[in-house]
């Protein structure tokens, strides 16, 4: 598979990514606060607000909305909030509702059970649909808050071209070895013999026909297999090294009752949680085949 010229891509002319880079990095916002954009009504944003979660967008891949919790419309706000960023492609994954959303809620005694994301375990580090097939690509992801638990589920939150720029000003020959097309492979699903999804081989890192970066990526050590040379493992540690540092980019960040993400597939993680009768924590997940468009 040729890859396509980008900035990206092209690691022996350093000149564009330099440039691109430097203005990346001095737009990027501060702390975890500039990434939240009050709403009065998630369904039709303003102009103001639409503008402003789109220049969060646009130069971290993701931004953070804020309105009062409505049961009324609890699925119709992370639909409506994506469908006015160009966001209408839906993944049905085997998780989700009938409508493509997912409820992220711990499913004790049921088949979603035995999948990290319906328990109260931390969820390591990683990109939406790393096991999906090509044509099936995740680029885009909405998560929205109904119910909070009790303590824990907090989200780590990293904007996935800092990991490359990180990776890439570490050792350019790190880039090379994520763009190879058998860099992770995600072994076969097999439940009870029968082959739910087949091995995936792919890059970590590919350029979209846009010339937009899209990751793939995960912490799992379970699960995955690396491919063995050399500079995929000292990227891998490289990466992983990264993601456990205090590096300011990296932001935190507890979603309650009419919170919600929106992003571009960025490197995301979960930590624990308990409930009580009171705090069943309750997420919905919508995993899009578009980028939003800002």
């Amino acid at each position: 598979m040729k890859i396509p010229d980008s900035l990206f891509t092209d690691l022996d002319n350093p000149s564009r990514y330099l440039s691109w880079r430097d203005q990346k990095l001095a737009r990027m916002p501060g702390s975890i606060d500039d990434y939240v954009v009050p709403v009065k009504d998630p369904v039709r944003l303003t102009d103001e607000e639409h503008n402003a979660i789109g220049g969060l967008i646009a130069r971290a891949n993701m931004a953070l909305f804020v309105a009062q919790s409505d049961e009324k419309r609890n699925k119709t706000i992370p639909v409506n909030i994506a469908d006015q960023f160009g966001m209408h492609q839906l993944d049905h994954n085997m998780g989700a509702d009938h409508d493509g959303v997912s409820e992220l809620t711990v499913r004790s005694g049921q088949w979603r059970g035995g999948y990290i994301p319906y328990t109260n375990k931390p969820i390591h580090w990683h990109t939406d649909g790393y096991y999906n097939e090509e044509k099936r690509k995740i680029h885009g992801m909405v998560l929205y808050c109904v119910q909070d638990a009790l303590r824990g589920g907090e989200n780590a939150l990293l904007d996935h071209e800092i990991a490359y720029i990180h990776l890439r000003d570490s050792n350019p020959d790190y880039i090379r070895a994520f763009l190879h097309p058998e860099a992770m492979i995600i072994p076969a699903n097999v439940i009870n013999g029968n082959e739910i999804r087949p091995d995936r081989a792919g890059p970590v890192f590919s350029v979209n026909d846009n010339g937009a970066l899209h990751m793939r990526y995960t912490a799992r050590t379970r699960s995955v297999v690396w491919r063995d040379d050399a500079l995929t493992r000292e990227a891998t540690t490289c990466l992983t090294d990264f993601l456990a540092s205090d590096s300011p980019y990296i932001l935190r960040a507890r979603l309650e009752p009419g919170m919600g993400l929106i992003c571009n597939n960025i490197l995301h993680d979960r930590s624990g949680f308990d409930e009580d009768d009171n705090h069943r924590r309750l997420i919905y997940r919508l995993r899009y085949y578009d980028r939003a468009t800002v």
